[in-house]
Formats: C-alpha cells, structure tokens, sequence
C-alpha cells in the first residue's frame, strides 16, 4: 500500500470491504434485457457470465471475450442475478453478485443502474443521486452520479463518459470522497465542485485528461461531519458567470436541525479555482417567514437555490422553498440577491414567487436565443399538489410568471410513492436541451431514492416555448 495521490479511483477499493476480483463498473438494464460492463483484469480477454432469475436454480453460463455483455429476451419486471468470472494464470478470479431488474424506463438511454437491494457500494449508499451533466471541450458528454442513503458515509461519485451524444456510454472513473458534485468547463479544463460527504467539506478538483483522473482536491470551507449538526449543504447548481467573478450556491444547515441558511461562493474568474484563499463566501441568512409574501406556516424554509441573470441584469438566487403544511403548502419559490460588490457580504431577500416546481431542486436558465428563462420541474398544480411523478418543462419572459409547455413524463396514473423523475441537471445545446435524471422507476425503493441515471434530449424546445 502507498499514500493516496489522487481523487480518483478506477475503482475505489475500501479496506476489508468485497468489491470482487472483477470489478463490474457499469449496469444499465432495459426491456427484457440486462446488461453490465466490467473492468478487464491484466493479460485476460476470455470470462465467463453466469446469470439467473434471482434465486431461480442454476446459473446460465456464457463466454464472452471482452469486458461487456448483454442478454435479451427475457421476462420484464423480473429480477437477475449475475457474475463474472476468469482464469488468471491458475487462480480464477470472480466478481460480486450484482442485482438487475428488467423493464422499460423513460428516457434515451440508461448511464447507470443500482437495484435497491445490490450492496455493491454499500460503503457510501445504496442508490444514485446528485446528477451532473457536462460536455467537454473535446466533443464528449460526462455524466456523474453520487451513491447515498441516510444515516450511511455517502461519499462516493461514478463518471461516465459518452462519445456519440447520450446514446451509449461507458465508465470512466470515480471520486472518493465527493458528494452532491457538479461538473463544469472554466477556460477548457474540467472542474468538479462538491462535497466530501453530506455536511461535509465543500471541495474543488481539476481533471486534465477528460475526467479519468483528479488530482487531489481542495478544501474550500469546512463542514462539519454530523447528520445532526449544521454544515455544508449544497447540490449541482448551475455555474455563473457575473462581473468578472464565478457564483455559486450553498447552504449551512441540515434537515435533522430543521433548516438550512442561504449562502453564494465566488472567486475572481482569472483566479486559479484550486487556491482557497482567492473564494470568497457570503454570511448564512437564515430563513425569516417575516418576509413579504411568505407562506403561513412553519416552513423548512430555503434550501437548493439555483442562480440566474435577472431581465434587469442583477444576479438572483432562486430558492426551492419547503412549505409543505403551510398555507399555501407548493407552488412559491424564495429568491434572494447576492451583494455582486462585495462577496463577503450577506444575500438580502428579494422576494416571493409564484413558481410550480417547488418541492424539489431545479435549475433556471436563461435561452441566449430567445431571450426567455427555462427550467425543467417536478410540476405541481392544484389537481397535483405533491410528488416528483410528473416532469415538464417550464418557460417565464421576466422570472416570475411560469407557463408549462411540455409534459416530459408523465406518471401521474402511477404510484406516486414508487416513481420519481427529479433533480435535473440540463444544460442549452443549440436547438436542444441535453438533460440528467435521478430516477426512480420499475421497482424502486420509493420515489426519492433512485435507481437509475438516465439521460434524454428535448430536441428542438424552442418551439415549445412559442
């Protein structure tokens, strides 16, 4: 054993923990069908698959050469279990067991997979959240998932890779410890801003090589490791550029504490973003339901803000807003305004919004195109007041007036408890929005706790917001 040098595993092994001789780095299941990819071990290009219906008589055995399989034709909404397995020299070396389930799921194509009950990286978690979606200098898409459960280390990131658009993908490496992780391109270098578990220290990293690698990280500011205490809470939001500086959101807080305080991050965009001292962060502002327009009621208050240019070029911060049990209990968004003068001094109150997508994070942008702001949302209306069952894009001309325009799934006829499609991290690609979903489907654990990362495209929206 020698000294950690690197964020990045390819994987990362704990101590004493079973991640198997072979490594399988990637799962993503369809209709009537399983497939998985593997890492290769040293000098070996023959294995054997075996797989079976979970719990169902003996293994079925297949030869593969190469380091990916897929098998069709097989019973829909049904459980599998499969290995692999190889001779290297006289030892015969074998992954663990991993869990698949079978079935359709919305979207173009599946990044990865964790069935709730698999323990592959039961160290961190047991199932995917965080989405971050990027594409790189050179062509490629990256997409970045965390691993979480409550109560559990939650400290693990898988990368993905595509070359041909979100139709295919493939692993490329993992970041331990990183949580609640977003990806993004400053000056053509890839960066990753996260956390190190959930309360954790916010961290910053650098890839020069497409996100196989990261040097080791740096710590911005200091959390405080406690599910019960406050400390750093923050998700993939959305990088913006402002006057010269890079903004992004934060907060200090925890659920177990029963609220979380706003907070921006920035530093100078000609600053080198791995030294800590050139960040600036602004004072907490805890949630006062004095505020003008605030809903009655004890409310959580804010959490989750996501950053966007004003129609008057001032920069805001759009808050999910927890009202549930108020009056009234969905439908508002808090927005806050950064001091874009001074970034060592607190965000002030701006005002109360009317916005349909309130009870889980979103992000806003504004289309350089057509001039108007889009968010993707767990839509809610007076006929659903609850649930992350239904996503659809929104549209506003001025940031507080929001119109729906297309429905992307819509599950509203299903279990609202067993389905969720949330947490979006999109991006404006010319005619198209390129998106990232946490979602939970087809045998879920419950609707927050995802299975799946799954990637679509919105090909043309403009003419949606029309």
């Amino acid at each position: 054993m020698t000294g950690v040098t690197r964020w990045s595993f390819h994987p990362y092994k704990p101590l004493l923990f079973d991640t198997g001789d072979i490594y399988i780095c990637r799962v993503y299941p369809g209709e009537g069908r399983v497939s998985f990819d593997w890492l290769p071990l040293d000098g070996v290009s023959d294995y054997t698959v075996n797989i079976r219906r979970r719990g169902d008589g003996e293994y079925s055995q297949y030869k593969v050469s190469g380091t990916t399989f897929t098998i069709g034709g097989l019973e829909d909404e049904t459980d599998y279990e499969f290995y692999v397995c190889a001779k290297e020299g006289t030892a015969v070396r074998k992954s663990r067991v991993r869990l698949a389930r079978t079935g359709k799921v919305p979207g173009e194509s599946v990044v990865n997979y964790l069935h709730p009950e698999d323990g592959a990286y039961s160290f961190s978690g047991q199932y995917l959240c965080s989405p971050s979606l990027v594409r790189h200098p050179d062509g490629f898409l990256l997409a970045s998932m965390d691993v979480f459960k409550g109560g559990e280390a939650q400290d693990l990131t898988l990368i993905f890779r595509s070359d041909d658009d979100g139709k295919t993908w493939k692993y490329i490496s993992e970041l331990f410890p990183c949580f609640w992780g977003k990806m993004f391109i400053h000056r053509g270098e890839l960066y990753m801003l996260g956390c190190s578990t959930e309360y954790g220290d916010m961290l910053i990293g650098k890839s020069s090589d497409g996100g196989v690698t990261f040097d080791m990280p740096t710590v911005l500011l200091r959390g405080t490791y406690r599910s019960g205490g406050k400390g750093v809470h923050r998700n993939p939001e959305n990088i913006v550029r402002y006057n010269g500086r890079l903004w992004n959101t934060l907060e200090w807080g925890s659920w177990a504490s029963g609220s979380h305080a706003t907070m921006v991050a920035s530093i100078d965009e000609n600053e080198d973003l791995l030294d800590a001292s050139k960040w600036h962060f602004s004072p907490p502002v805890p949630y006062d339901p004095s505020w003008e327009g605030c809903a009655k009621g004890k409310s959580a208050g804010n959490i989750e803000g996501t950053l966007v240019v004003s129609p008057n070029g001032e920069l805001l911060n759009v808050l999910r807003y927890q009202i549930g049990g108020c009056v009234p209990s969905y439908g508002l968004a808090l927005i806050m305004k950064p001091n874009t003068t001074d970034p060592d001094a607190p965000e002030e109150f701006y005002k109360v919004i009317k916005f349909p997508g309130n009870h889980a994070k979103f992000e806003i942008y504004r289309d350089e195109v057509s001039g108007k702001y889009v968010s993707i949302v767990c839509y809610l209306c007076e006929e659903h007041q609850s649930g992350r069952n239904w996503l659809a894009l929104i549209y506003s001309d001025d940031l507080e007036h929001w119109k729906k325009v297309l429905d992307i799934f819509d599950c509203r006829d299903s279990d609202e408890n067993k389905i969720g499609f949330q947490y979006v991290d999109f991006f404006i690609e010319g005619e198209d929005i390129l998106m990232l979903s946490r979602t939970a489907f087809n045998g879920a654990a419950n609707y927050h706790d995802a299975n799946y990362s799954v990637f679509h495209k919105i090909a043309g929206f403009r003419r949606y917001l029309n």
